[in-house]
This record gives C-alpha cells, sequence and structure tokens, in this order.
C-alpha cells in the first residue's frame, strides 16, 4: 500500500490503517530522534509524542514533500522543542565544546575489531546533537541536502558544514583503532539502515 492509499484510509477512520504507518515509520522516527533524546525513557515518550501529532496533522499535509520528510520534520522539531523545555537548551548547542572534549578515547592494544560497531555508535552519539542529527538524516536515512533543509530548518550550508565536521570528528577518532583492513567494515557500518 502506497502513503496516498495509507493516509485516505487513515483520514477514513481505519485506525489499522495508522498502525500500518507507525510501524513503516518506527524506525525513522526512532533513529531522528534517538539522536537527539539519549535517554531511553525520554525517547519512548517523545516518539509517542511525535505519532500523536503525526495522527493530529494528516489532515494538514499537502503532499509538499515525501510523507517521510513530513514525519521526519515532526519528529526532529518535536525532539528539538523536548530539550528546549525540559534540558533548557543544554542538549541543542551544535558547537558544545564539552561533548567535543568527551569523546571517548580508545588505545588501539586495546580495542578489537568486533567492538568497532559499538565504537562507531559511541562516538556518534557523543558528538554535538547537530552534527549527529546531520549525519544520521544524510547517511543513516539517506535524505538530501534540501530534505534535510525541510527537516530541520538549517540553510544547506550549515548542513554540509555540520556533515563535514561530524566525518572528520569520527575521522579522528578512528584512526586511533582502525587498521587497513577495517576500513571496509567503517563504510558497511555507515552506511546500514
Amino acid at each position: 500500500m502506497n502513503d496516498s492509499e495509507l493516509l485516505s484510509q487513515i483520514l477514513n477512520g481505519n485506525m489499522n490503517a495508522f498502525t500500518f504507518l507507525v510501524n513503516r515509520y518506527q524506525k525513522l522516527v526512532v533513529h531522528i530522534t534517538g539522536r537527539l533524546i539519549q535517554r531511553h525513557d525520554e525517547l519512548e515518550d517523545v516518539c509517542q509524542e511525535v505519532f500523536l501529532k503525526v495522527f493530529q496533522n494528516l489532515g494538514k499535509y499537502r503532499n509538499e514533500c515525501k510523507l517521510s520528510t513530513w514525519i521526519a520534520t515532526i519528529a526532529y522539531n518535536t525532539s528539538i522543542n523536548y530539550l528546549r523545555k525540559f534540558k533548557k537548551g543544554d542538549e541543542v548547542n551544535p558547537d558544545d565544546s564539552a561533548a567535543l572534549r568527551n569523546l571517548t578515547e580508545y588505545r588501539s592494544d586495546e580495542f578489537e575489531k568486533a567492538d568497532l560497531h559499538h565504537y562507531l555508535r559511541a562516538q556518534i552519539e557523543l558528538l554535538p546533537v547537530q552534527y549527529r542529527t546531520v549525519l544520521t538524516l544524510f547517511h543513516l536515512e539517506e535524505f538530501s541536502y534540501q530534505e534535510i533543509e525541510q527537516i530541520t530548518g538549517m540553510p544547506e550550508g550549515t548542513i554540509k558544514s555540520y556533515l563535514f565536521r561530524a566525518k572528520a570528528l569520527l575521522k579522528e577518532k578512528l584512526k586511533f583503532v582502525v587498521d587497513e583492513d577495517s576500513l571496509k567494515l567503517v563504510k558497511e557500518i555507515s552506511n546500514e539502515k
């Protein structure tokens, strides 16, 4: 069932169709929200709020962008608003030098290849909130720059800058733990959905 048929059924009162929509876009919402809100109990609450807002606003969706972009925008804005309201904006600063200083240091002799996936994910989680958001939207969710601009409201140049900085920070951290044979694995990890 395509998105327009699904929306039509939901707007006609079919709650099973809404459950289908939630299942289809749950991973997207968790990816976006999870990059911004890192406590599991808070994450669940915000994801529920996102889908509540999606349901309440389905009648306002005008097909001006893909449904996934529209839902991602709601997820991003809901998460940012949550952080501003309950975290007093502490986690919203994209240039948070404390977050950059806290990137985990590993020595290569303590690092096993099996831990590469975990290490990479941990390093992404330690990036400033805007960096990890843009990185997630571009590489994991495969949104275009224009779609990320619609979702976040950031100018395209800012998106490219944050993406460049995020990659540079990750590359710097990975050079201490990744040998040449593992570079292929790093590419696979960063490209997986």
